[in-house]
């Protein structure tokens, strides 16, 4: 009999090639998300942050920045968001005669009030309870194939690429620009990642170095990241195909808000609603609905429960509760689905408000979300990624 195995509702042989991409933080569209994210945490640090509204989008070319969106914070109060996007590209490193903190003009005229109509939906009054601020399907996974419960392959794409800004940042990487991207490639035996077949890395670099001189820059940082079980002589490394990677960022390609959302959550190794999370507060399920589904199924995972989880939660705008609750472990659970839908209702709260009060989600902790990867990461004492805790595996 053929063994199969189940990824993504189909079916799959037995063994199977997977790729995931990340990209870095000085990616153009990751500029974006971290600009955005870096205004979403100053209305989240004023004065009663539940009441703050944002949803920002920020676009970016060469010495660029304009934003646009709909904010609410407290009353009398002005965001810098000039200070914010130079300050957010100043710390990503970009001092560059096409790209420049200092340099780019910066337009926020697109920037207005939040629709009053929206407000009335998503705003609690007498007995309604606040409600979501749109409506969607959000979805969540975890898997044992990494400590942190993610899939392999983006994971490991994430984890290079944070390699490569530290080194560079630090000053132990000289020649290395903020603009990168890589993938990597894993073989998988029934079910399980078994083997790297490729790795590509693509980074921006000074004129000066030749392809040679970036490989021997980059390849050591890969092998530090990598499982030295995973590489043989077999797996092929792959750095700046195309030769030469100068012109990059802002200046080598437009970039906008929320255009990496399969690099921001499972790589492709699970379904994505469609909502990008970057630029918008917690009220906003795209977000939060995301942040609990990814936190229940790594919890369901972590419990023994399942070895595999994959979660749906469905809203509507202006209604609290989800409209619905789907639970798939893919063949792997030690108990029925449905029981595990019961054990999940009967722990959290899964309305709007419900959801942000589980993860104390109204802090300033969205700017470190903006690049490699809102989840598989490590929850933080300010609060951040506290979507990754395994505070609940225990009731499950």
């Amino acid at each position: 009999m053929l063994l199969i195995n189940y990824f993504w509702g189909k079916k799959m042989t037995k063994e199977y090639l997977f790729t995931s991409e990340s990209v870095s933080e000085g990616h153009p569209d990751k500029v974006c998300d971290i600009i955005s994210d870096s205004i979403v945490d100053d209305f989240l640090s004023q004065e009663n942050p539940e009441n703050a509204r944002v949803a920002m989008e920020t676009l970016v070319t060469t010495n660029k920045v304009v934003i646009a969106g709909e904010v609410r914070g407290p009353e009398g109060y002005n965001c810098n968001y000039e200070e914010l996007a130079r300050n957010a590209v100043k710390e990503i490193g970009y001092e560059q005669d096409g790209f420049h903190w200092k340099n780019l003009s910066f337009d926020s005229s697109g920037v207005h009030s939040q629709s009053a109509d929206i407000a009335m939906g998503v705003d609690a009054s007498g007995n309604k309870d606040q409600g979501a601020g749109d409506q969607g399907i959000m979805f969540g996974y975890a898997c044992k194939e990494t400590p942190s419960l993610m899939p392999a392959p983006i994971y490991y794409s994430h984890k290079i690429l944070e390699l490569m800004a530290s080194e560079r940042k630090s000053g132990n990487t000289i020649g290395i620009q903020p603009d990168s991207k890589s993938q990597v490639t894993l073989k998988y035996k029934n079910g399980e990642p078994e083997i790297c077949t490729k790795i590509v890395v693509s980074t921006q670099h000074d004129t000066e170095l030749d392809q040679q001189a970036v490989s021997d820059l980059v390849i050591p940082l890969i092998k530090t990241v990598m499982p030295q079980e995973w590489m043989d002589n077999n797996t092929e490394i792959l750095i700046n195909p195309t030769g030469k990677f100068v012109i990059g960022g802002p200046d080598g390609d437009t970039g906008l808000t929320g255009r990496k959302i399969i690099v921001d959550t499972y790589g492709g190794a699970a379904p994505h609603g469609g909502g990008a999370f970057s630029g918008k507060d917690p009220t906003k399920v795209d977000r939060s609905a995301a942040y609990i589904s990814r936190y229940i199924a790594k919890n369901i995972v972590a419990a023994g429960l399942a070895d595999r989880c994959t979660l749906q939660l469905a809203y509507a705008i202006g209604v609290s509760e989800p409209l619905s609750i789907y639970v798939d472990t893919h063949g792997t659970s030690r108990i029925k689905d449905d029981d595990l839908i019961k054990k999940i209702t009967d722990n959290i709260d899964l309305s709007p408000r419900g959801i942000r009060d589980h993860l104390s989600l109204h802090k300033p902790i969205y700017k470190k979300s903006a690049a490699y990867g809102h989840f598989g990461r490590e929850p933080m004492t300010d609060g951040s990624f506290s979507w990754e805790k395994l505070d609940l595996a225990e009731k499950l």
